[in-house]
């Protein structure tokens, strides 16, 4: 034997006596020689690459186009039958095709101190699959890694790596004979023989080792890079066989953390495929994915091939019992609770397999089967099945609910879905449970298997008859709990229970479970939890009393079957124990075969516990439920809701309910029902009973019936829109947020750029609630007053803005985003109403039973929606908690929450509060007769007698066909057949009484609704029809309408129910039909209400029962029961609920006010005309206002309505106002509407629940405004509504006082998940916010949950930072305030558009001067020549004076006397002011932002703060006495403005213009702005204002506000004035007007003097520079221009107009004033609303300027700014300027609009005292603010010149008492102006030499006021003067020496009389430089 070929194989005869040659060395016990194996094919020097190298690529190109081609045709064509799982059937069988006897085969022991672990080689290196799959390997180039499995460890792949030459290709063939493989454990190479291998990993084999029975799987990479099972190796040729395979299904506990329990928590993982089923008879096979996809790809290079499906072969169905094996692969669970559905991107993972007595879960092999028995097959045990029906099929573990007979509860058809690779294996006969034939109908009973600790043995047999749930599973996994969940729960790992405990634990709470009760996850849980936390002894004895424990929970393996007996003991056999040795399967098979062996008489346990105490495996356990009620709970219990309305449908169609139906076909009495009826319809021919006005008895010809028509009802036809104070106020929480959102400092929403609001509201796909919605939009006029639609077009408009989630939301929200994209000055909001229905990811595909999944998803987390920075989205849910999850999109600040009710105390007898699902659990305490929440229990028994009959029918449809027919006949027993009373339930039979009997009792045919909730759409259309056709054969279709309410219809009602409605309405036009159930208000009806969740539709106040009674197990979230219970939640009134509340003890009442306030029972205080249900339903044609927050609530009117006004009261004031009568804020909200009513309007009084209405009490009129359109018709509109429910629910609702678990406690969504077995408890105390939080914390979301994108790893993404969560109780009133937030929003856009200005009338405006009127008023400038001779105008104006001492004039004024009264009277009062809208020549404060302006008050990124230099400007002041040092703060971009030197930059002056220069795009003058504490709202942006053309524009600041206006303004210049002005007076933080107007001006004409010398050494003359400045008011906001008409005749009856004006347009017009530099000071005048309607006066003006001051600096020279002075300094500097004989011009034309900014600006001071003696600051009287010179008085920390000013505007009776009202006699005031109060007039005179003073001849004055007077003040000057005898003087100096000094040099002691006593100084210290004044008497 050569190695001539090289390896390669040329000849078939050759291979042939190879393979034979090295197969018999390979048998014997001797060692083969190596040269002739080596020398062939393992000779690397020799070997040929490139010959074999092509022939490898080819057999992988093959492997890929095989798997290819195969995979494709089984998906296709589904023709292909079980040949995967038949791949592993001749593992036994060798490639020989040898029939030799097996060879016996003795393992050479291993080596001394080598490792013989299984799992594990030699080295002690771990090669399982599931311990390396995450490990980088390091694969030689041409080996292979490939599975091996050990008989040892079944359940586990041991990792290989092989050499591929010696591996077969797809068609078992081209395998190289021998062996090559390396240890990928310890690294270990150059293995040559299979048999040296297999003892290194230590296979531990009892037979010939043989690569081609031991190598089993390829093993490859699936997406997550971990290494997987791959496809089988093929040893031998495939073949085709059309034997059924053998399938098995193993349960196990090893589950996933994300697991929940049961199908209540989650979608259904198990998806049983049965020949019957719809799936099996539409399609040839199915497929079913146990563990995802395997990658059937051999290497990388290879594609992924398709799902490969397996066949159900129909062959011999019933030949041979089935074996079903349930896998516990962790990826069963990996997502999110669906295997089923799994994606291919799931790899297979496992848990290791644990002996401990810790809990531990193995895990079996991932595709696990087990096959018939070969001739040569070892390890299959004799007895073993060998065929299999094909009606088994392999279960994933969480949910096998495995029926051989039952309905298929599958993936969609259009779903492929994954095969795993199923193959026989050899199982010990202990680990198998043949299910008996005929369980369930031998029986009764579906056992339930809930997975404990262990593995669960294989199941075979009629697998169909049992099911396998996790439910509890999650609870014993506390060892995989990590350090951080036991450190929140506040707990060690040394506090974790045994699994003996655990056990222990499980047995207790079962027997603690009542009959009626299943186990709950959440209740197991908690008392867990409990366990762990180490309870006090008394309360853990209490949990566990029969057990006995000791503290420290530590049991032994031989305590427990004892203990657990024990604590059985007491169930009064409903739990028995059974206690094994050798594994669960001998218990679980031992209880199967005993049950199907039980007489059917008796009594089985509920529960059987079965326990194995084995020492190799430790303890294991698992629960069989028995009990019949319980078993069918929990089965139903797993499925969703879409897989149970399948299961239904399925029932329905393949007619397996026929055998019910036929049960239901005779009446109670046994009488065939069809046939009563049709003899009652003979019986009664052509008459029917009466439609209203009668009893069931009193017939009618039908015709006559139909057109019956009630009378129309009187002022019931205005319907009125009402926004209740609860709305306003979750409004307002709202916009509050939206403003946090906008201030947070992310940027991520920017108001101030938004001018109108636009919206969408997406809502669940119904018909109902989308009219609904549209009809709230339309009744609230939003849209008009968001400007979005006229009011005439509003009716057909309102619809556009309410988008159904359908089909056709795509077209729509496109259109939608297109809007969006195209205003982005506009504020978009995206409103999700009921955003807890469908959250399903888009790219989930989870679509099941015709439903619309994923689309809110595509709407809602879309890009456009999440990165438009001018779209907020608000979604709304009663439900929340979907939305509350660890991977929330929403952040918990973003949330609002309805509020909570206010005590009870606080509101009237008559008033209506909410009723909601808290309500309903407390109103079981109150022990009245008909309590509002009821269980029917007749009901409850005839089901379970039923469910035991027919125990394959799922329990829905039982219910639903059982209650048909007890309406059925409560109808017949009420009209024709009384003998069937008895055989109707009470409930049933006094709901139909008050249905049919009410509209006989009422004039008008009004009745009561009422709601039946059938899930199932064909259950629900069978009821409807069911019940018309009863109801018509008796006579009572006019009586009462059935209705199908059902989401995807429109309401269908008969044409004369449609006319009824329409006269009760009275104003409807022709064409009108109902479209929301509130329009049936009033009409008598059933509604049976379909679809898979209720989806928040408004039900009207005829609603008064709901019957809920189908609403089972199936419910067990929390979403899913309470959104039914919130059906019935409405408003009510408050006596019907403290009526039974009375009764209840006081205690409890307190504890309820504490504890409870919950999310449900958030209720609210409102008035009697509360609405019922959600309070934004009011509909209505109103137009008015809220007056308390200014929003207008217009709404259109109705063509077809009567027009009424109507205006809304503010709710908050008039639901508070004491005594108030609810009739009163009735008739305040819609008085005028409803005037033609009001004689008839009264208040019905509430009667007992459940009682009916007299006549009489039914017919009020009473209108009242609620959401359900009209009027209260009947006294049981206030009364909460009756909810009838079923056993399992009423349970969970009213378990409050029977100590059962709560639903608040379940789990929150089927859609989430617990994120931990172990949490804190749920209290129902809990607030929504605190429940918020809870949620976020321990919940999170299941893979199809369209928030899972909003994580990477176990990390949310994060926030979306423009979304909002509104949260709320059922019906409470939510679209009403969301409508009213859209309508603040756009309110408060046009807010941040508008500004508050002040309009203030001048003060003795009305008094004409005739010096006005001599220019005419169309000139553009003033004249010099006019203005010359004009007197000057002593009197002020300005509205600030109107509190000011008035200057005295030659002019009349008016009346002192009654002009002060006047002011007396408004001293105290608001200044007056406006609101305006912005225009583009506004100026604007730090908070506006745009793109034209950004340059102007932003520092660029170029241009850092950094770049602002501090300059030095130093110069002498003659008055300051010495030089001045102020800094300069100028930013690069402005230095052009000044002058530098060339050498140091120093700054040397600021540039000024010629007069001569004319440039329209520049302002000449500088613009000085002073202003402090308004570095925020100041007005310093005016950017708009001068239409940004250029100038100079410097701030004017104190020292210590310079860093904040430097970060505020960092583009602006700021003049810091220096530290001296910081304190003028005694304190840092003084600052006085004075004071920075002196600045300005001695800067100003300093600066002028350098210009003037820097320009003349360029020939430009001192007189051609540019001597103003104007000082600007930092709140000057607008300008405007008046009588800007062209006028061609003085004519008087010119119009006024005004229009607004740019700051450029008034300044460069002024600049351009003729001969402008003989002009002093040029002003406007302010701006008030009456100029504009005043006629043109005189266009200018000489009189004082304020606030706006163009200042010639040249010629105001010798007039000073007083620097010391607060108050007044602007009239005192007028004043001065005037007198000497400058000139001041008012351009009357121009007016001047000041912003009222509460913040900021030249406050006054707190006067304080120096010294604080106490915090406790008492009021300082004016009295107080000066003293006697060295006397002991308290001292103040103000400035000296403040207490001065503020002493003689308070004291002038003290001062001048002569002078008070006396306009005749004024107080001469020399040199100065100061107020002196506005009760004394002031006679102002210039000491100065050749000033203008006022003609005093004959004028006697009252006082005189000698203020700082200097050197021209001389004794002849006062001599001049007359003085009334007893007039006073008031002489004030810096210090007493000077007032000594200048009493002497005036000679004042001549004429006037002084008192020692009469010497007064400012309260303040001698530090602080008080300021001395004394008084005098006139002798």
């Amino acid at each position: 034997m050569g190695n001539s070929y090289a390896g390669q194989l040329k000849s078939t005869r050759f291979k042939e006596a190879l393979h034979s040659s090295i197969e018999t060395s390979l048998r014997s016990n001797t060692v083969v020689p190596r040269p002739v194996f080596s020398q062939l094919y393992l000779d690397q020097q020799t070997l040929n690459l490139e010959d074999i190298k092509p022939k490898i690529e080819e057999l992988n190109k093959e492997l890929y186009l095989h798997y290819l081609e195969r995979g494709n045709q089984e998906l296709l064509n589904k023709e292909e039958t079980n040949g995967v799982d038949q791949e592993e059937e001749d593992e036994d069988e060798d490639m020989s095709e040898t029939n030799s006897p097996p060879i016996p085969y003795t393992e050479k022991p291993a080596p001394e101190g080598s490792c013989t672990v299984d799992g594990f080689c030699q080295a002690g290196r771990d090669l399982r699959l599931v311990s390396v799959s995450m490990e980088q390997i390091e694969v030689p180039a041409g080996f292979e890694l490939v599975g091996a499995k050990s008989p040892n460890i079944p359940e586990h792949i041991l990792v290989c790596a092989v050499d591929k030459r010696f591996l077969p290709d797809d068609n078992g063939k081209n395998a190289l004979l021998g062996f090559s493989g390396n240890c990928v454990g310890c690294g270990e190479k150059g293995f040559r023989y299979f048999t040296e291998f297999s003892n290194h990993i230590n296979l531990k084999l009892a037979t010939q080792p043989k690569k081609q029975k031991h190598l089993k799987y390829y093993l490859v990479k699936n997406s997550q890079g971990a290494l997987s099972k791959g496809p089988l190796i093929s040893w031998k040729e495939c073949k085709t066989r059309q034997s059924a395979g053998l399938l098995s299904i193993k349960p196990s506990s090893s589950t996933s953390p994300c697991q929940e329990k049961g199908g209540s928590n989650g979608y259904s993982s198990s998806f049983i495929h049965t020949a019957d089923s719809p799936s099996s008879r539409t399609r040839t096979s199915s497929s079913v994915s146990l563990y995802g996809s395997l990658d059937m790809s051999r290497d990388r290079s290879l594609a992924k091939p398709p799902a490969v499906s397996s066949q159900l072969v129909t062959k011999n169905q019933a030949a041979a019992p089935a074996a079903a094996r349930v896998n516990g692969s962790a990826n069963g669970l990996s997502n999110g609770g669906r295997a089923g559905m799994s994606s291919s991107s799931q790899p297979p993972q496992s848990v290791a397999h644990s002996t401990s007595h810790s809990p531990g879960y193995s895990t079996a092999d991932p595709a696990m089967s087990a096959g018939p028995p070969k001739k040569r097959h070892r390890g299959w045990y004799p007895g073993s099945p060998v065929l299999i029906p094909a009606t088994a099929v392999p279960v994933p573990a969480i949910r096998p609910v495995a029926r051989s007979s039952e309905p298929l509860l599958s993936a969609p058809a259009s779903q492929p879905m994954v095969s795993g690779v199923l193959q026989p294996q050899a199982i010990p006969a202990a680990e198998t449970v043949i299910v008996p034939e005929n369980l369930l109908n031998s029986s009764g009973v579906r056992p339930v298997i809930l997975i404990g600790y262990g593995t669960l043995p294989y199941f075979y047999g009629n697998v169909g008859d049992i099911v396998v749930s996790p439910l509890l599973v999650n609870c014993y996994k506390n060892p995989q709990l990590n350090g951080k969940t036991l450190e929140k729960l506040g707990m060690a790992s040394s506090q974790l229970l045994s699994v003996e405990s655990m056990i222990l634990l499980t047995l207790q709470y079962l027997v603690r479970l009542g009959s009626d009760q299943i186990p709950l996850r959440e209740e197991f849980e908690q008392i867990v939890l409990k366990a762990m936390q180490g309870l006090p002894l008394q309360e853990r004895s209490s949990l566990l009393p029969e057990a006995g424990l000791p503290s420290c929970y530590s049991v032994s393996q031989a305590q427990l079957p004892w203990l657990a007996r024990l604590t059985a003991s007491v169930s009064r056999d409903s739990v028995h124990v059974l206690v094994t040795h050798n594994s669960l399967g001998e218990g679980i098979s031992e209880t199967l075969r005993s049950l199907s062996e039980i007489p059917p008489q008796q009594r089985l346990p509920d529960y059987v516990v079965v326990i194995c105490t084995s020492k190799m495996r430790g303890n294991e356990f698992c629960v069989l439920v028995l009990g019949q009620y319980q078993s069918r709970a929990l089965a139903e219990s797993m499925l969703t809701t879409n897989e149970f309305l399948k299961e239904i449908s399925y029932e329905l169609i393949t007619g397996k309910v026929s055998i019910l139906a036929s049960h239901f076909k005779t009446t109670s009495l046994g009488d065939n029902l069809d046939k009563q009826l049709e003899w009652f319809q003979q019986r009664r021919g052509d008459k029917v009973i009466v439609p209203f006005r009668g009893g069931v008895h009193d017939c009618v010809q039908s015709q006559e019936a139909a057109a019956m028509v009630p009378m129309q009802d009187t002022g019931s036809g205005n319907e009125v829109f009402q926004i209740y104070a609860p709305q306003l106020n979750v409004a307002r929480k709202l916009l509050s947020q939206v403003c946090s959102i906008a201030d947070s400092g992310i940027q991520s929403l920017d108001l101030g750029r938004f001018c109108k609001v636009d919206f969408m509201i997406l809502v669940p796909p119904s018909e109902v609630l989308f009219h609904q919605t549209a009809q709230r939009v339309r009744q609230s006029g939003v849209l008009v007053d968001l400007g979005l639609e006229e009011a005439a077009a509003i009716h057909q408009k309102a619809e556009k803005y309410v988008v159904r989630l359908d089909n056709d939301v795509h077209s729509k929200f496109e259109a939608f985003v297109r809007k969006v994209k195209q205003n982005p000055y506009t504020l978009f909001v995206l409103i999700h109403d009921n955003s807890h229905v469908d959250l399903t990811s888009l790219i989930s595909g989870s679509v099941s039973h015709g439903e619309l999944q994923g689309l809110a998803d595509r709407v809602i987390n879309c890009r456009e929606a999440v990165e438009s920075m001018n779209l907020l989205v608000l979604q709304v849910s009663s439900f929340p908690f979907t939305l509350q999850t660890q991977q929330s999109r929403i952040s918990v600040y973003n949330e609002v929450h309805w509020p909570l009710r206010e005590s009870n105390e606080e509101s009237g007898a008559e008033e209506q509060v909410y009723f909601g699902l808290n309500d309903y659990s407390r109103s079981l305490r109150w022990g009245v007769a008909s309590p509002v929440l009821r269980c029917d229990e007749a009901f409850e028994k005839m089901v379970n007698t039923l469910l035991e009959r027919y125990p394959r029918l799922h329990s829905m449809v039982i219910r639903s066909y059982l209650l048909i027919q007890q309406y059925t006949e409560a109808m017949m027993a009420l009209t024709s057949m009384t003998s069937l009373r008895d055989h109707t339930t009470p409930e049933t039979l006094g709901i139909l009484d008050d249905l049919i009997s009410m509209p006989g009792k009422d004039k008008s045919g009004r009745g009561h609704m009422l709601i039946i909730r059938v899930p199932s759409l064909q259950l629900a259309m069978l009821a409807r029809e069911r019940l018309e056709e009863v109801r018509d054969k008796l006579g009572l279709q006019y009586r009462f309408e059935v209705i199908l309410g059902s989401p995807s219809s429109e309401l269908c009602l008969a044409k004369h129910f449609i006319t009824r409605i329409k006269a009760w309405r009275g104003s409807e036009s022709e064409d009108w039909v109902p479209r929301t159930y509130e329009d049936l208000e009033g009409l008598p009806c059933i509604v049976i209400l379909t679809g898979k969740d209720p989806l928040g539709e408004t039900f009207p106040r005829s609603l008064k029962y709901c019957d809920l009674r189908l609403i089972d197990s199936s419910y067990l979230t929390r979403t899913a029961l309470e959104q039914e219970i919130g059906l019935a939640c409405s408003y009510a009134s408050r006596q019907a609920i403290q009526e039974p509340l009375g009764a209840m003890d006081l205690p409890v009442r307190q504890q309820e006010k504490a504890n409870s306030c919950e999310n449900d029972s958030e209720e609210l205080h409102i008035d009697l005309e509360r609405p019922q249900s959600n309070g934004s339903a009011v509909t209505g044609t109103s137009v008015g206002s809220i007056t308390e927050n200014g929003v207008s609530s217009s709404s259109p009117v109705d063509s077809s309505q009567k027009t009424s006004s109507l205006t809304f009261q503010n709710m908050t004031s008039s639901s508070t106002e004491k005594g108030a009568s609810p009739l009163g804020v009735k008739h305040g909200c819609d008085s005028q509407g409803s005037q033609p009513a009001s004689s008839s309007v009264s208040v019905p009084q509430p009667s007992s629940c459940g009682a009916s209405t007299s006549p009489s009490s039914s017919s009020h009129n009473s209108r009242r405004p609620s959401q359900s359109t009209h009027e209260s018709w009947s006294p049981q509109a206030a009364q909460p509504r009756t909810v009838i429910l079923s056993r399992a629910a009423y349970n969970l609702l009213g378990s409050e006082s029977t100590g059962q678990l709560h639903s608040s406690s379940l789990l929150p969504h089927a859609d989430v998940t617990w994120s931990s077995p172990l949490r804190p408890l749920f209290y129902r105390g809990l607030s929504t916010e605190e429940q918020s939080l809870y949620y976020r914390q321990w919940t999170s979301v299941r893979q199809h949950h369209a928030d899972c994108s909003n994580q990477v790893g176990q990390e949310a993404i994060g926030f979306h930072p423009r979304r909002l969560l509104l949260t709320g109780p059922p019906q409470v009133g939510k679209t009403g305030a969301y409508l009213q937030f859209l309508r603040i929003v756009f309110r408060m856009l046009i807010r941040l558009l508008e500004v508050d200005v002040y309009d203030e009338e001048e003060v003795d405006e009305d008094v004409t001067e005739s010096s006005e009127l001599t220019q005419p008023s169309n000139d553009q400038w003033p004249n010099i020549e006019v203005i010359s001779n004009m007197p000057f105008d002593l009197r002020p104006h300005d509205p600030k004076s109107r509190h000011t001492s008035p200057v005295y004039t030659e002019k009349p004024t008016k009346s002192l006397q009654g002009y002060n009264k006047e002011i007396k009277r408004e001293v105290s009062a608001k200044r007056e002011t406006v609101s305006i809208m912005l225009t583009k020549y506004a100026t604007h404060n730090t908070f506006h932002h745009c793109e034209q302006c950004h340059h102007y008050t932003e520092a660029s990124l170029a241009t850092q703060l950094s770049d602002s230099k501090l300059h030095a400007f130093t110069f002498s002041s003659s008055v300051l006495g010495g030089e001045v040092q102020l800094h300069f703060i100028i930013p690069r971009s402005k230095e052009n403005y000044f002058v530098f030197s060339q050498q140091g930059r120093q700054l040397e002056s600021m540039r000024l213009p010629l007069v001569s220069d004319k440039n329209a795009d520049v302002l000449k003058s500088p613009i000085f702005t002073p202003t402090t504490g308004r570095h925020e709202h100041g007005l310093l942006n005016i950017f708009h204002a001068t239409e940004g053309a250029g100038h100079l524009h410097v701030l004017v600041v104190k020292e210590y506000e310079m860093p904040l206006y430097r970060k505020y303004w960092p583009n602006h210049i700021l003049l810091v004035l220096p530290g001296m002005f910081n304190n003028t007076g005694c304190l840092t933080w003084c600052f006085c007007s004075g004071a920075a107007r002196f600045m300005i001006k001695e800067l100003s004409y300093h600066n002028l003097e350098l210009e003037r010398n820097r320009l003349e050494e360029l020939g430009v003359r001192r007189q051609e520079v540019w001597p103003f400045i104007l000082i600007m008011d930092d709140s000057s906001v607008l300008w405007n221009a008046h009588n800007v008409q062209e006028q061609t005749s003085q004519s008087a009856d010119a119009s006024p107009s005004f229009k607004n004006i740019s700051l450029k347009t008034v300044l460069q017009h002024m600049e351009a004033t003729p001969k402008i530099t003989q002009y002093a000071m040029c002003g406007v005048r302010k701006w008030n609303r009456r100029l504009a309607a005043k006629r043109p006066g005189a266009p200018f003006s000489r009189c004082h300027i304020h606030d706006f001051v163009l200042l010639n600096i040249d010629l105001t020279q010798n007039v000073q700014y007083d620097l010391n002075r607060y108050f007044c300094e602007e009239i005192d500097f007028n004043l001065r300027a005037n007198s000497n004989g400058l000139l001041i011009c008012r351009f009357n034309n121009f007016s001047l609009m000041k912003k009222h900014i509460p913040c900021g600006g030249h406050k006054d001071f707190v006067i304080k005292p120096k010294i604080l003696v106490s915090d406790n600051l008492t009021s300082i009287s004016p009295s107080q603010y000066v003293c006697a010179p060295d006397s002991e008085h308290m001292l103040l920390a103000v400035p000296a010149q403040f207490l001065l000013e503020k002493f003689l505007q308070h004291s002038s009776y003290k001062l001048f008492p002569k002078a008070i009202f006396n306009e005749k006699s004024p107080v001469l005031a020399i040199d100065c102006y100061l107020n002196v109060s506005s009760e004394v007039s002031i006679c102002y005179m210039s000491s100065r030499p050749h000033s203008v003073n006022l003609n005093h001849e004959g004028l006697v004055f009252s006082g005189l006021l000698l203020y700082l007077c200097d050197s021209f003040v001389v004794p002849d000057l006062l001599k001049k003067f007359k003085f009334l005898k007893g007039a006073t003087l008031c002489v004030i100096c810096q210090d007493r020496s000077s007032l000594r000094q200048t009493i002497v040099r005036l000679e004042l002691e001549d004429e006037w009389q002084f008192r020692l006593r009469d010497e007064f100084q400012t309260a303040n210290s001698s530090d602080d430089r008080p300021l001395y004044f004394l008084t005098g008497r006139h002798t």
